[in-house]
């Protein structure tokens, strides 16, 4: 049986998980769109509820063990995020928003404070894989990592990067109990560049959001501030492009001799 109707009882609920970040914490699900990116969630064990499959675009070859649902491509091209491309969602369990393991001593910790837009958040995801990021932690979440955009812009790389979200006190008392050495990154004339700093230890990372910066909350927190010398006229990077450049030279003292 194919699925031909938006009214169908089965797309609403779709819809959505894929428009409103409420529906997605109160039913601990969320949508995932695409071939790659549906891969990764599976090999990041990532448990699938079911999937919603168009015969007629899908060619990908992925195990779809649980429940599937085949729709119309008319449905498909209104229901996905990007139109017409590669036929498949799924739907998946969230995972508890717990860290199993205590980190290790050469940990790299990433803390991003009350980052707003998706396509920001999830290049930042994107970037904490390439680095090697052990574990991101979002303060003060105002966009879900589970929003669509997040998943698309991070090519599925928030399935394989730990990510926590937390208030900045339960943020904190984490960092303070893993023993992790916390540098911020505010626009003040008391800092270090990042590469005066050693990061060989278990290192966290603190950057704030383009227009407020790093919150007050962490001044008496830190082991030191540091930022990113530049020599044009702009006084400031996108947050993106800021935590880029900080996790590639953490990256580069922790694996280049």
């Amino acid at each position: 049986m194919i699925i031909t109707s938006l009214q169908n009882s089965k797309i609403k609920f779709l819809q959505k998980l894929l428009d409103k970040s409420r529906e997605r914490k109160k039913n601990k699900l969320f949508t995932v769109e695409g071939i790659q990116e549906n891969e990764f969630a599976l090999n990041n064990n990532y448990k699938p509820k079911e999937f919603y499959v168009c015969e007629s675009i899908y060619n990908g070859d992925l195990d779809l063990s649980s429940e599937v649902n085949y729709i119309s491509s008319q449905v498909y091209q209104k229901v996905a995020f990007r139109g017409s491309t590669e036929g498949i969602i799924g739907v998946y369990h969230q995972k508890e928003n717990i860290l199993e393991e205590d980190l290790s001593e050469n940990s790299t910790v990433l803390i991003v404070e009350s980052v707003e837009k998706p396509g920001n958040l999830g290049a930042i995801l994107r970037t904490c894989e390439a680095f090697s990021v052990d574990l991101v932690l979002i303060c003060d979440e105002r966009v879900d990592i589970y929003n669509p955009n997040v998943i698309r812009s991070s090519v599925g790389c928030v399935f394989s990067v730990p990510t926590l979200s937390l208030s900045k006190e339960e943020c904190y008392e984490f960092c303070k109990k893993q023993n992790i050495k916390l540098y911020s990154t505010f626009m003040n004339e008391e800092y270090k560049s990042i590469w005066e700093v050693n990061y060989r230890t278990k290192s966290g990372l603190i950057f704030g959001t383009e227009h407020e910066g790093v919150s007050d909350f962490w001044k008496d927190k830190i082991e030191m501030n540091v930022l990113i010398p530049i020599s044009g006229t702009v006084d400031s990077f996108n947050v993106s492009n800021a935590i880029a450049i900080g996790l590639y030279e953490v990256y580069r003292q922790k694996n280049v001799t």
